[in-house]
């Protein structure tokens, strides 16, 4: 645990994208392509199966695959998201839970190396929600075997906010590596996150695509983002910068980054994941065929534009 702590603190994992025809069938020769490139990047590791690629709308054997064909691809740590996945009808928290670390185990078996647990925005409103979360975390960790990463999601994609509180009680728990904050716009519940997490020796990990820099500042050590599914080196000079204490640098690439992120992850926000394959198309990680989210919102060209725009005055 310790030694995986030490291993990812102060890296950069891409939340990577899973190439797809325009119906949802996974390319898997393009995401063999994809994958090379991506592991010979300035990585620490990767995330599979998170909400930048669709995980939770995959079947069962597509995630298998593709995290067998991540495995194959590095050597560095692998971090699975895991939740109820969109064909499970699960009609109580119960059968949620069971999906959860349904999954979990699932990534266990084809060779994660931990899980990031996507939350139940149902506990968020219920009064023992606070302790329901922490038991959720303690049986994937039990049942996986594998260590976790919690996940304080923003409502827009379905998470839920977790009070400083359930953090601080969440990183207490053995099997925790650390915390993920995806916050979206919410500065103060994302600085009140990563004070939580302050001095209990765990991971501070940002998710923040629009906030990347600024949570660096506020004491995140760790980035796991969905905008490093492509043009990795402009997220990980971020993190280089700060963390080789290079303040100058720090503030250049900051600034080439939010450029990057503005043009990417705005409303609706569901479209940063088809945005996010045109930026790969352009850069010549993925072929257009393999580049649609067939589970996001049509956007119109004019947004594939400023991608390619942006990209091109970067």
């Amino acid at each position: 645990m310790h030694a995986l702590v030490d291993r990812l603190r102060g890296t950069l994992l891409p939340a990577v994208v899973t190439p797809m025809s325009s119906d949802g069938v996974v390319a898997y020769g393009a995401l063999t392509s994809y994958a090379e490139a991506i592991a010979a990047g300035p990585i620490g590791g990767v995330a599979v199966w998170a909400h930048t690629g669709r995980g939770l709308y995959l079947s069962e054997s597509d995630r298998s695959t593709v995290l067998t064909t991540w495995r194959q691809a590095t050597s560095t740590p692998i971090v699975a998201g895991v939740g109820v996945p969109r064909a499970v009808s699960a009609g109580s928290l119960q059968e949620a839970a069971d999906a959860t670390v349904a999954m979990a185990v699932a990534a266990a078996s084809h060779g994660a190396d931990a899980v990031m647990v996507c939350p139940l925005a149902a506990l968020g409103s219920l009064p023992d929600g606070h302790a329901a979360a922490v038991r959720l975390h303690e049986r994937v960790a039990a049942e996986s075997g594998l260590p976790l990463v919690g996940f304080y999601l923003h409502g827009e994609a379905g998470g839920y906010p977790y009070s400083p509180q359930l953090i601080r009680d969440l990183l207490e728990l053995p099997a925790m590596l650390g915390i993920k904050t995806a916050t979206l716009h919410q500065a103060i519940g994302c600085q009140d996150a990563i004070w939580a997490a302050r001095g209990t020796g765990k991971l501070s990990i940002t998710g923040e695509d629009r906030m990347f820099g600024p949570s660096m500042m506020w004491g995140a050590d760790t980035a796991l983002v969905g905008i490093a599914a492509a043009q990795v080196e402009l997220s990980a000079a971020v993190l280089r910068a700060w963390t080789g204490g290079d303040h100058g640098g720090f503030l250049a690439a900051s600034e080439r980054l939010d450029r990057f992120a503005a043009a990417t992850f705005y409303d609706p926000i569901e479209g940063y994941v088809q945005r996010m394959l045109w930026a790969a198309v352009w850069e010549g990680l993925l072929p257009e065929e393999a580049a649609h989210d067939p589970y996001g919102p049509t956007l119109p060209a004019s947004e594939r534009d400023t991608v390619i725009r942006c990209l091109e005055a970067l």
